[in-house]
Formats: structure tokens, C-alpha cells, sequence
């Protein structure tokens, strides 16, 4: 015998209830909440976009996207499923309003600090000149390269509308500031030439206590006192001189910090020998490069 099922009060569920769901549910949405939803139907201002709540909600012309718009269909498509940013919160309709823009945006501001931890460069395009520097367009947003960071710092006005590699200095989306470099970005370049084991040669620029500085071709390398010889030194301006040519093997590459680690000991036959035999380890540094550098990637 086959009973009728009658809900209980426990398990009724009124169309009063049913409005009072809805309302819940649109009391979620809150300015600054991320929603997905699709647009329905287009306006000479705007879109509606279906998010699932008791009334449509809208988006701007002028918050379609980074740059103006003027086909919505190209962007977005009817019955698309997109993400949406609340800007603003219900209003009497209860009707919300949303941004693709600064939903990007956002987005393009946490790609950017990704990419400064990771020393990444990116290409922009020189937008205005200040006495300062220059302003850039970031993908939509506005940076700032000083003079002192820029590779040619005379004649500004002429980089207006070129497109130049840089990496970024300092990144604060609540100040909206964006500083680049596009000194550092071609040393970071630079510095993807080298690589561990490898014999280079370059001229000492400085010698400091803890050891000398060689230029690479517009790179830094350091070469280390402890990295010199397997012989503790005593004085190093007695064993080098500013402007001397050298020869070492990159022993560290730190593309992070755009930094070179050499070492001379690493060609020594015995401790102390480019103490006592400088000119003939450098002179023979060919045969004893390929030994050492067998010794460092084994």
C-alpha cells in the first residue's frame, strides 16, 4: 500500500520562505566580492548580466574593460560565463554593479608582483615625459621609469611612443605606484649569457677588502677573497691592480639580484699557486678551465 507523502510544518516551505532565501542570498553580495555570471542583454550604456541573484545586475560601457569598448559582443559575448567585480552594492532594486576593469586590474596587479619577485621583464610603451623621467603604459596601467633607470637620458622626448624592456623597482596598488627600470632589465638580460663553469674574462673595476669587482661586458662579477686562492691573502691591492685583465670561471649566477660569483682558485693546481704564479695560471686558464669546470657540475 503505497502511503501519500504530506510535508510537515518542519519541512514546509512557503513562497515567503522562498523570498526570504532570495533575499539572503543577494545580502552576500558585497562590493569588492568576486561572482561569475553571463551577460543577457545589451544597453547603448551597458550590459545586464544574470549572477544569480534576485535581480540582474549591470556593467558600465566604462567598466567593460582596460580600454574603451565599443561592440560589447566582442568582449562580451551573450550566455558567456565571465567574472565579474562588484563595485556597488545593491540599490533600491536591488540591482548590483559590476567591473571587468577593475577586476583586471586587480588581477594585473598581483601578476606584477609575481613577476618582480621572480626578476621577470616586461615590455612597455613610453607614454609621456617628465623632468623626472618617463611614464609608461603597463598593460592599461601607468608607470613611472626615472632618468637615472633609463638607458638614454638625454633626449627624452624622443623614446615618446617606442616600446622598451624593463623590470620593476617598486609595486603599491593602493598608492597606484608603479616604478621600472630599464637599466636593470637589460643587465638581467645580460646576465642570462652566463652560465656555471663557464671561463670569462673581463677587467677589474674595483678592489675592496673582501674581494675585487670585474666588468662583464656592463655585468658585475665578483670575485671573492676566498675565491681567489686556496692560500689565505694578505693584501689584495699587492696582487691586483684597477683596469689589470682576468680570467675566472663563474662559480654562481644569481639572476634574481643580476649578481656573478668567479673564483681563480678553482684553476690553482695547488694551494697558493696564483699567488706565487699568477701569469702562469692565466696563461695556461684554457686546459685548466675545462678541468674545473668538470669538478663544478659533477
Amino acid at each position: 500500500m503505497t502511503s501519500e507523502f504530506k510535508p510537515s510544518a518542519a519541512t514546509s516551505f512557503s513562497m515567503d520562505d522562498f523570498a526570504k532565501a532570495l533575499d539572503q542570498q543577494d545580502f552576500q553580495f558585497r562590493k569588492g566580492q568576486v561572482v561569475r555570471g553571463k551577460v543577457f542583454q545589451y544597453e547603448s550604456d551597458g550590459a545586464y548580466v544574470d549572477i544569480g541573484g534576485k535581480s540582474a545586475a549591470f556593467i558600465p560601457l566604462t567598466e567593460v574593460g582596460l580600454h574603451s569598448v565599443t561592440d560589447l559582443s566582442t568582449v562580451l559575448p551573450l550566455q558567456e560565463e565571465r567574472e565579474f567585480l562588484i563595485i556597488r552594492e545593491q540599490n533600491a532594486d536591488g540591482q548590483v554593479t559590476l567591473s571587468r576593469r577593475q577586476l583586471q586590474i586587480k588581477q594585473l596587479w598581483e601578476q606584477l608582483g609575481e613577476m618582480q619577485e621572480d626578476g621577470k621583464s616586461l615590455e612597455v610603451r613610453v607614454s609621456g615625459v617628465n623632468k623626472g623621467g618617463v611614464t609608461v603604459d603597463v598593460h592599461g596601467l601607468r608607470g613611472f621609469i626615472p632618468r637615472s633607470h633609463l638607458l638614454e637620458r638625454e633626449n627624452l622626448e624622443n623614446l615618446v611612443g617606442q616600446n622598451l624592456t624593463a623590470s620593476l623597482l617598486e609595486i603599491n596598488s593602493s598608492s597606484n605606484k608603479l616604478v621600472l627600470s630599464q637599466r636593470l632589465a637589460t643587465r638581467s638580460q645580460a646576465i642570462t649569457q652566463f652560465e656555471l663553469g663557464q671561463l670569462v674574462t673581463g677587467k677589474i673595476t674595483a678592489i675592496k677588502p673582501f674581494g675585487v669587482f670585474v666588468d662583464l661586458k656592463n655585468i658585475n662579477g665578483l670575485l671573492h677573497i676566498k675565491q681567489i686562492s686556496q692560500n689565505y691573502i694578505e693584501s689584495l691591492p699587492l696582487l691586483f691592480q684597477v683596469g689589470q685583465e682576468i680570467h675566472a670561471i663563474v662559480v654562481d649566477v644569481d639572476e634574481t639580484q643580476s649578481r656573478i660569483s668567479l673564483s681563480t682558485k678553482v684553476l690553482e693546481n695547488y694551494p697558493g699557486e696564483m699567488l706565487e704564479k699568477r701569469d702562469e695560471v692565466m696563461a695556461s686558464v684554457e686546459a685548466r678551465a675545462n678541468r674545473a669546470r668538470k669538478k663544478l657540475l659533477e
